[in-house]
C-alpha cells in the first residue's frame, strides 16, 4: 500500500512521486520568483501612477478660490481616493485640508461633513473609539448648521460606533435621538437606519418582540422606498428574531425571502449570510442533511467573497454540525481548516472559537492532551485579543488627544490672527473716523445753513397755503348758500330745515378743520360724507355715492390737508352726474402706500367733452374757483415736500365703441402719520 502525505486542500501524492515533485517544485520556485519580481515592479509602477494622479488632483483643487466650493471639492476628492489612502495606511489629506479650510471660513457644514467622512473611515478600519470621537465632533457642527438631515445622519453614525463598542445603552440613546429628528422632517433613510439599529440592539438584549416591531417598521419603509438591500437586511433580522423565539419555521421563511432578494442583487456576502442562517435554523430542527446542504452552499459562495473570515466561519459551522452528528474525523478536519485560514489571515476572534470547538471535540474523543493544547491556544489568542484591544484603545485615545491638541493649536493661531486683524482694523477705523468727523463737520455746517434756508422757505410756503385755504372757505360757503336758496324755493319747510341742520354741522366742521394744516383722514371723510348727503338732497337723490377705504388703512393715523378731495367731488356732481337722465353713481376709493395717498374719484356722468358743450350752449364763462385753488394747494404741497409724487390726473372713461362713460380723477398726495 503506498503512503500518502497531504500537500494542501484537496491534494495528496504518494511518497514515490515526492522526488519528482521536489524537482518540479524547485523549477517552479525560480519561475515564481521571476514572476513575483515582475509583479512587484508593476505594482510599484501602479502605486507611483496613483500617487501622481492624486497629487495632480489635489494641485488642481488648490487652484480654486479658498471658499466653500473648495471645501466641497476636497471632500469629494477625499471620497474618490479613500481606498488609496487606506492602502497607504495614512490619513486622508483631502479631508484634513477640508477641516483646516472650513475652520478658517467658519463653515460648519464643511466641518460636519469632513468629520463624518473621517469617522466612517476609522470605523471601517475597526477604530471604533476614534470613529465615535470624530462622529461626535461632526454632530456638534451639524447642530450649528440647523440641518436636521445632517444631524440625524450624524446621530445614527455615533449609534453604530457605540454598537460596535458593545455599549448598547449609549447606542440606543443616539439611535433614538436620530429617530426623533428624522421623524420630525420625514427623513425616510435615517428613519430606516435608526429603527433597524434599535431593533438589533433590542435583539441583542433579548427583547425579541420589540425587535420584531422595529424590523417590521423598517421593512415597510424600505419596501416603500424600493431599496432591495434594506429589504434583505430587515428580512434576515426578522428571521434571527423569530429563531430566538423558537419559531423556527417562521424564521426559515424570512431567511429564504432574504436569500431571494440577495440573489436578485447578486450580493454574495448577503447570500452566504442567508445560507449560514438557514443552516443554523435547520440544525435547530435537527434536519442535519438540509443544514449541511446550506452550510456547504455558504462555503461555495464564500470562495467568491474577498473577506476570508467568512470562509473560516463556514468551515467552523460545518465542523460543529458534523460533531453533532458524531462524525468526529470530518468534524476535526473542517475545524482545523478554520484554524489554518484564521491563522493565515490573523482572525484572532475566530481562532478563539475554533480552538474551543477543537478542544471540545478532542475531549469527546477522550484525547485530553490535544483538548488541553487546543484550549490553551484558545486562551492565548483570547489574551492576545484583549491585549490588542487595550493597545488599540490606548493608541486611539492618544490619537484623540493629539487631534484635540492640534485643533486647539489651530484655534489658538486663528484667535491670534483674529486679534491682530482686529487691531489693524481698529487703527484703520480710528483714521477713518477722524477723516469722517472732519467731513461731517463740513457737511453738517453746509446742511445746517441749507436747513435754515429751507425752514424759512417752508414758512413762506405754509403762509401761501393758508392763504389759499382761506380762499376755499368763502368759495365753498357761497356755493352751499346758493344751494340752500334754491332748495328753500323749490321744497317744503321741513326738508329745508333738515338741510339747514346738516349745512350748519358741515360749516362747523369746515371752520374747525381749516384751522389746521393737516387733519385726520377720518375727519376729512366725515365732512365729505356730510357734503355728499347735502348735494344728494339738493339734486333730489339724482345720484348715489360710495366711499371705499382700503382695509389695512387706519384713518385716525393718516393726516392730510383739509378739503383737498371735495372740489373734485363737487366737479363730478355738477359737471357729470346732474346731466344724466338716469340715476348716477359716484365712487371714491382711497388707499395709502409708501407714505403716498391715492384717491380716485370716479363718476359715470356724461364726460368732460359733453359737459363743455353744455356749458358753451348756456354761455357760461365761469371757471371753477375750487379746482383752481386746489391745484394751487397741491403745487405748494409738492414744493414743501420736495416731491414730484404729488399730482392730479384726469382720465376720460369710454366704452368699447368710444362713447363716454364718465370721468376718473386720480389725486396722489404725500401724507403724514401721527406715529
Amino acid at each position: 500500500m503506498p503512503h500518502y502525505v497531504a500537500l494542501g486542500k484537496g491534494r495528496c501524492v504518494s511518497i514515490k512521486n515526492l522526488t519528482c515533485e521536489r524537482t518540479i517544485h524547485h523549477f517552479m520556485s525560480a519561475k515564481f520568483l521571476l514572476w513575483f519580481g515582475l509583479l512587484f515592479l508593476v505594482s510599484l509602477t501602479v502605486i507611483a501612477q496613483d500617487e501622481a494622479t492624486v497629487m495632480h488632483s489635489i494641485d488642481s483643487v488648490h487652484k480654486m478660490a479658498a471658499d466653500t466650493n473648495r471645501v466641497r471639492a476636497l471632500l469629494s476628492l477625499g471620497r474618490k481616493w479613500a481606498a488609496y489612502f487606506d492602502n497607504k495606511k495614512t490619513d486622508n489629506i483631502c479631508w484634513q485640508e477640508a477641516i483646516a479650510l472650513s475652520q478658517q471660513l467658519r463653515y460648519n457644514r464643511g466641518l460636519a461633513d469632513a468629520y463624518n467622512e473621517i469617522g466612517t473611515d476609522k470605523r471601517n478600519r475597526s477604530q471604533y473609539i476614534l470613529a465615535a470621537d470624530y462622529h461626535e465632533k461632526a454632530m456638534k457642527y451639524a447642530e450649528e448648521t440647523h440641518d436636521d438631515h445632517l444631524i440625524a445622519s450624524s446621530l445614527n453614525s455615533i449609534g453604530v460606533d457605540y454598537r460596535r463598542l458593545d455599549n448598547l445603552e449609549k447606542a440606543f440613546d443616539f439611535h433614538y435621538r436620530a429617530l426623533q429628528v428624522a421623524e420630525k422632517i420625514n427623513d425616510t433613510r435615517n428613519i430606516c437606519v435608526a429603527t433597524n439599529s434599535i431593533g438589533n440592539i433590542e435583539l441583542t438584549d433579548g427583547k425579541n418582540e420589540d425587535a420584531i416591531a422595529q424590523f417590521n417598521r423598517s421593512l415597510h419603509l424600505e419596501e416603500a422606498a424600493n431599496n432591495p438591500l434594506g429589504i434583505a437586511i430587515n428580512l434576515g433580522n426578522l428571521g434571527y428574531a423569530y429563531q430566538a423565539l423558537k419559531k423556527t419555521d417562521l424564521a426559515i421563511d424570512y431567511f429564504k425571502r432574504s436569500l431571494a432578494v440577495n440573489q436578485g442583487m447578486k450580493n454574495n456576502i448577503g447570500i452566504a449570510i442567508c445560507y449560514n442562517a438557514l443552516g443554523s435554523a435547520y440544525q435547530d430542527k435537527k434536519d442535519y442533511a438540509t443544514a449541511m446542504d446550506y452550510l456547504q452552499k455558504a462555503l461555495t459562495v464564500n470562495d467568491h467573497v474577498d473577506d476570508k473570515i467568512h470562509i473560516a466561519e463556514s468551515y467552523l459551522s460545518i465542523g460543529k454540525l458534523l460533531a453533532k452528528q458524531g462524525k468526529h474525523e470530518e468534524a476535526l478536519t473542517n475545524m482545523q481548516q478554520s484554524v489554518d485560514i484564521s491563522r493565515q489571515w490573523g482572525f484572532k476572534a475566530m481562532l478563539i472559537d475554533a480552538y474551543q470547538a477543537l478542544a471540545g471535540e478532542y475531549k469527546s474523543s477522550r484525547d485530553f492532551e490535544k483538548s488541553l493544547e487546543a484550549m490553551n491556544h484558545s486562551l492565548t489568542y483570547k489574551d492576545s485579543l484583549i491585549a490588542d484591544k487595550s493597545a488599540t484603545a490606548l493608541a486611539q485615545m492618544h490619537t484623540i488627544y493629539a487631534v484635540d491638541r492640534k485643533d486647539s493649536q489651530i484655534k489658538s493661531l486663528e484667535h491670534d490672527k483674529q486679534v491682530s486683524e482686529l487691531k489693524r482694523k481698529r487703527n484703520v477705523i480710528v483714521v477713518f473716523s477722524l477723516v469722517i468727523f472732519t467731513i461731517a463737520l463740513i457737511v453738517g455746517g453746509f446742511f445746517y445753513i441749507r436747513h435754515r434756508n429751507l425752514k424759512v422757505n417752508r414758512r413762506t410756503l405754509q403762509l401761501e397755503l393758508r392763504s389759499l385755504r382761506a380762499q376755499m372757505n368763502p368759495h365753498f360757503i357761497f356755493n352751499s348758500l346758493s344751494s340752500i336758496h334754491r332748495y328753500i324755493w323749490s321744497n317744503n319747510q321741513e326738508e329745508a330745515s333738515d338741510y339747514l341742520t346738516k349745512f350748519s354741522r358741515l360749516m362747523r366742521m369746515i371752520l374747525d378743520n381749516t384751522q389746521h394744516t393737516f387733519i385726520s383722514l377720518n375727519k376729512e371723510l366725515e365732512s365729505l360724507q356730510l357734503y355728499l348727503d347735502l348735494e344728494s338732497l339738493r339734486c333730489n337723490n339724482a345720484f348715489e355715492y360710495h366711499i371705499n377705504v382700503a382695509d389695512q388703512l387706519n384713518g385716525e393715523e393718516v393726516l392730510i390737508p383739509p378739503m383737498i378731495i371735495q372740489p373734485y367731488v363737487e366737479n363730478a356732481i355738477w359737471h357729470g352726474l346732474v346731466h344724466r337722465p338716469e340715476k348716477g353713481r359716484l365712487d371714491i376709493d382711497i388707499k395709502v402706500e409708501n407714505r403716498l395717498m391715492t384717491c380716485k374719484v370716479t363718476d359715470n356722468g356724461i364726460g368732460r367733452k359733453l359737459a363743455m358743450e353744455i356749458k358753451e350752449r348756456k354761455g357760461k364763462t365761469h371757471h371753477s374757483m375750487g379746482m383752481k385753488v386746489t391745484m394751487g394747494r397741491i403745487e405748494l404741497i409738492r414744493k414743501m415736500n420736495n416731491s414730484k409724487d404729488a399730482n392730479v390726473k384726469i382720465n376720460d372713461l369710454a366704452d368699447n365703441q368710444g362713447n363716454p362713460t364718465g370721468t376718473e380723477v386720480v389725486v396722489v398726495l404725500p401724507v403724514e402719520f401721527i406715529f
